[in-house]
């Protein structure tokens, strides 16, 4: 029985070949499938992505495509159960399976609006107003997006299937731009699904959307500068992407969101009793707990005033032994498993670099209860908070357990505490959660160049605040620095950076013709 996940391409499912890289069930250990893409022809998937794809998406108007990616959330959405199901054998619980694949939907839905609402019924854009060029106004010049002549590959990290992969295949879509999907392997099984979901529904034109399970050896040497990539992954591998001859010679746009040690900051105003206090202990047990703390975006550092941390180290370790650890779905369960046990193992070795200069305050990196599976046989670990009463210590601000783990320092200023939060070299997110406007300002203006997105939580935004780990469709997802140096999302200036930006210059009456002939 040949058991390697299929991949589709040039518009079949097709199976590798050869050993490939066995997948397991992360709750129960048993073997899943092998992914494999060992045979298949990618530089063929490659050209009919270019030639049939690209010319299938580019001819529809900007209205056109947005019904398209309308229609492939529509198609999830009707399906989303069997997603759901597959979840869990990632680890995910239910409420972990709906932040990545109705978070994956409705992010496409936004984009579908905002394409249907922002954009042109049309092919190209005109961004603004003709300039005159010359004395006599009869040599105008005027910018203009076109779609590109190339593919979009996007490269995923195994956290969210399904979410990352939409994110980054509506501003592709588009932008009339055809997407080749490279999933992580320890769940290309849920990516592969949600792939399986839009073709069965016939909603694209051929070539639109493919997916290879396994690796992609060679595609890099196929790109040039009509491509872009985006790479969602560790840091040390989009450094090497980035280096490519790809990007670095044939001006492939690339795109990273990597490694991220985020952080949440409480103000010294918000002691016990007030809500902000609330607000910080229950947002930062979410981050360590949802999808078992296996998000870029979850709190890896949390500052708190010197003269609050033993009552926050408190609140904090009692609010964590309410989670219940189990397999999904088994009662009482609010924190499922790991991806796998190469995972586990993973963050068990950064909580043992951490906890050599911080002291673990609550939890054991090597053992816990379990709820309706084997503790051994399934990828569980139990939440791990650390206290470093010493700021300074260089591994809290370096090493990211991708985990349920997070470590608690003390800040004595405003000054001190972005200081702090800089030694991170760059993040995807960061929260304040204060009720103090001279704090608030402060520190938010202190750690915006050091960050993507950064959250002001009080009480407020909390009524209708999406929360410290949720990005946005609509705003930047992304980071400087060590979390990437790009951007995903952000509205239409995603859509924009799959387009190409041309100068025209003409007469005005030509370039009028020109463009309204489109």
């Amino acid at each position: 029985m040949n058991d390697t996940l299929t991949s589709y391409l040039g518009g079949r499912w097709v199976s590798g070949v050869g050993a490939g890289a066995d997948v397991a069930d992360a709750v129960t250990g048993e073997h899943l499938h092998v992914v494999s893409s060992q045979g298949l022809d990618l530089s063929a998937a490659v050209s009919f992505a270019r030639e049939v794809g690209g010319p299938g998406l580019s001819s529809l108007s900007f209205h056109q495509r947005a019904a398209l990616v309308k229609a492939v959330a529509a198609a999830l959405g009707e399906r989303k159960e069997e997603l759901y199901d597959l979840s869990a054998r990632a680890g995910a619980t239910r409420s972990d399976a709906k932040v990545d694949v109705d978070g994956g939907i409705g992010t496409a839905m936004v984009y579908a609006g905002l394409g249907r609402r922002g954009l042109p019924d049309d092919t190209v854009i005109v961004e603004d107003e003709p300039v005159q060029l010359g004395r006599e106004g009869l040599f105008v010049g005027q910018h203009v997006l076109t779609s590109r002549r190339g593919l979009a590959l996007q490269i995923n990290a195994f956290n969210f299937p399904v979410w990352g992969m939409l994110e980054k295949l509506a501003p592709a879509l588009l932008a009339g731009v055809p997407t080749i999907v490279k999933p992580a392997t320890p769940t290309a099984y849920i990516a592969q699904h949600a792939v399986r979901i839009i073709v069965d529904a016939d909603i694209l034109p051929g070539g639109a959307l493919q997916i290879v399970c396994g690796s992609i050896p060679g595609v890099f040497d196929l790109l040039g500068g009509q491509d872009s990539v985006g790479f969602t992954g560790s840091a040390e591998t989009a450094a090497r992407l980035r280096g490519h001859a790809a990007v670095t010679h044939r001006s492939a746009r690339f795109n990273a969101e990597a490694d991220s040690v985020n952080s949440s900051i409480l103000g010294p105003d918000a002691g016990p009793g007030t809500p902000e206090f609330d607000l910080f202990v229950s947002a930062l047990v979410a981050e360590m707990t949802v999808k078992a703390g296996q998000k870029c975006t979850a709190i890896r550092r949390a500052f708190v005033a010197e003269h609050q941390l033993d009552e926050v180290t408190d609140a904090i370790a009692a609010r964590l032994a309410e989670v219940v650890v189990g397999a999904p779905g088994a009662p009482g369960v609010t924190m499922g498993a790991l991806v796998g046990l190469a995972q586990r193992d993973d963050v068990r070795e950064k909580v043992s670099r951490l906890s050599a200069r911080a002291a673990v305050v609550y939890g054991d990196p090597h053992a816990v209860e379990v709820v309706g599976a084997d503790a051994q046989r399934g990828a569980f670990m139990s939440p791990v908070l650390l206290r470093a009463d010493d700021p300074d210590v260089e591994a809290v601000h370096e090493v990211e357990a991708f985990g349920p783990v997070s470590t608690l320092m003390p800040y004595g200023s405003s000054e001190r505490v972005v200081e702090l939060v800089a030694r991170g070299e760059g993040s995807l997110v960061g929260s304040v959660v204060t009720h103090d406007d001279d704090f608030a300002r402060d520190v938010v203006l202190g750690i915006a160049s050091h960050h993507g997105r950064v959250l002001v939580l009080d009480r407020d935004s909390a009524p209708e605040s999406t929360g410290h780990g949720t990005p946005m469709p609509q705003l930047v997802h992304g980071g400087p620095g060590r979390a990437g140096g790009g951007q995903e999302e952000a509205g239409l200036m995603a859509v924009v950076g799959h387009l190409q930006r041309t100068a025209l210059q003409a007469s005005p009456g030509r370039l009028q013709r020109i463009l309204t002939q489109q």
